[in-house]
């Protein structure tokens, strides 16, 4: 294998009047909601078996069963990257930007699909006794330690076992304290006032993330129809025209899982005009005056959440049209406040082929590496070294200490998937190919605890468990990109990393 890697205010205050007007509404709400929610404890069944993964660790293998039902998917989000650039792959660090890049279609987004997709096996959990509803000892916005958490999509079809499966491999298997779920206002409140909590599985994942005490991020992203600007490009995502729209389906959210959620990350890559097609074009005044609006609503309803803004997606591009660097973003977020919101400064990255150990500027030249991105055109957003110190730096600059939340990260791989329905590689992810399974192990493990020893990341998000199990390995779907990262591989076998990360044992951290 070649070597890859080396070791190394703008305050907008709500008027109280305002807010405490909404807060009223929203007390009637509770009380009918406290009447009518319920954690219910559900303990699935089902079959396990026991398989030696390539790294000499023991992990679990998902039994599959017959006559699974067929789900319908309305997606999340999707991989942080999608180059559409040259090839890569890898080994060095990085620092600045200058050079041209790949389009802003690159990082993850947030997309959605709604298709039916082929019989799939669910995942069978083991049997465990009743899990109380998680009590943390510690409030989590005053938790200051590294841990670590991985994104889940719910079992669309609210399929019970499958469901229960997956939140039993992050918690018991996986031994993680952290799932994500990807909240999409668009699909939530498809009218206004008018709530469906279901369609998505999201009721079905916090009753099971609950049941596995699990702590739950929430990203919250795509603003419904109704809610934008007039006028506005509605093929593309967006803000919404009124940031208290947004601040009150956050606060309905809120509502309607009381104590359940301990992280909101508030939208999604907003320097992408794909994410924030607005009237007002990008904008990180608009986003801090809406961060601003959602925050406060947050404090008010629940302060011991932690609040993380929206990741950037890296890149190249700065022409302020189809995307805003990522780095030129993040000053003009300080210089408008931003920090005075947060707790935690949100950011992505998705490794590409090269080392999380490796700056920009320092990539040693591969000559196997068929994606050639980082190694003949040299820019800080190929590199997660570069990427995440260099935010961790202008905070500091900034004279404060918020750490980060690295709310996705991953390495993609293909060498284990039937390439030949799309020609070989996956169109703008050729750099999955370069990667293998045990390079993925390996810069998965380096990259956290890279993390941990640098002292200013929080949580990190491992992009993904379980999507290309419930696209059920489907090359031929539109977002076929976010399979690649999936710890879930074909046949339900666990990648190599997965026994790693079990060993880590952040579960059992004190």
């Amino acid at each position: 294998m070649t070597n890859r890697g080396y070791s190394e205010n703008q305050h907008l205050s709500r008027t109280r009047q305002q807010l405490r007007g909404f807060v009223a509404v929203w007390l009637g709400i509770t009380i009918l909601v406290s009447v009518a929610t319920f954690v219910g404890i559900y303990v699935g069944t089902g079959k396990f078996e026991t398989a030696t993964a390539s790294n000499d660790g023991a992990v679990i293998v998902i039994a599959q069963e017959d006559n699974a039902e067929t789900t319908t998917i309305i997606e999340e989000t999707s991989a942080s990257v999608e180059p559409t650039t040259n090839d890569v792959k890898v080994v060095e660090e990085a620092p600045a930007p200058n050079t041209e890049q790949r389009i802003a279609e690159e990082s993850s987004s947030t997309r959605n699909i709604t298709e039916n997709i082929p019989p799939s096996a669910p995942l069978s959990p083991s049997r465990q006794d009743p899990t109380p509803a998680y009590t943390p000892t510690i409030p989590p916005r005053q938790e200051t330690k590294f841990d670590l958490g991985i994104q889940v999509v719910p079992a669309f079809g609210n399929d019970r076992d499958r469901m229960a499966g997956y939140m039993d491999a992050a918690a018991n298997q996986l031994k993680l304290n952290w799932v994500k779920l990807q909240v999409r206002w668009e699909f939530a409140e498809p009218q206004p006032g008018i709530y469906d909590w279901e369609a998505l599985g999201y009721d079905l994942f916090f009753q099971e993330a609950t049941d596995k005490n699990l702590k739950v991020l929430v990203s919250i992203v795509s603003t419904p129809d109704w809610a934008r600007q007039p006028g506005v490009n509605l093929e593309q995502h967006g803000p919404p025209a009124n940031n208290q729209d947004f601040a009150n389906f956050v606060a309905a959210l809120l509502q309607r899982y009381p104590g359940q959620i301990h992280a909101v990350e508030v939208w999604n890559e907003m320097n992408l005009a794909r994410e924030w097609t607005s009237t007002n074009g990008l904008s990180a005044a608009d986003y801090v005056a809406m961060l601003a609006t959602v925050s406060e609503v947050i404090r008010f309803l629940d302060p011991n959440i932690i609040i993380i803004s929206g990741a950037l997606s890296p890149t190249g591009v700065n022409d302020g049209v189809v995307a805003i660097d990522d780095f030129v973003y993040t000053d003009q977020l300080i210089a408008n406040g931003l920090l005075n919101y947060i707790d935690c400064y949100g950011a992505h990255h998705n490794g590409y082929n090269i080392g999380p150990n490796v700056p920009f500027d320092r990539v040693p030249n591969d000559p196997t590496a068929s994606f050639r991105g980082p190694f003949d055109n040299p820019n800080h957003s190929w590199s997660f070294y570069t990427t995440l110190n260099t935010y961790a730096t202008k905070i500091a600059n900034a004279g404060s200490n918020i750490p980060l939340c690295v709310t996705e990260f991953g390495w993609a791989v293909t060498e284990d998937f039937d390439l030949s329905s799309v020609g070989g590689a996956i169109p703008n992810f050729e750099f999955a190919n370069d990667n293998t399974l045990e390079e993925q192990r390996i810069f998965t493990v380096e990259a956290i605890e890279l993390m941990e020893e640098w002292g200013f990341v929080r949580l990190a998000i491992i992009w993904n468990l379980n999507y290309g199990a419930e696209a059920a390995w489907d090359l031929s779907r539109p977002y076929r990109d976010n399979m690649p990262y999936s710890l879930i591989r074909p046949n339900y076998i666990p990648a190599p990393v997965w026994a790693y990360i079990a060993d880590m044992n952040f579960r059992g951290r004190p």
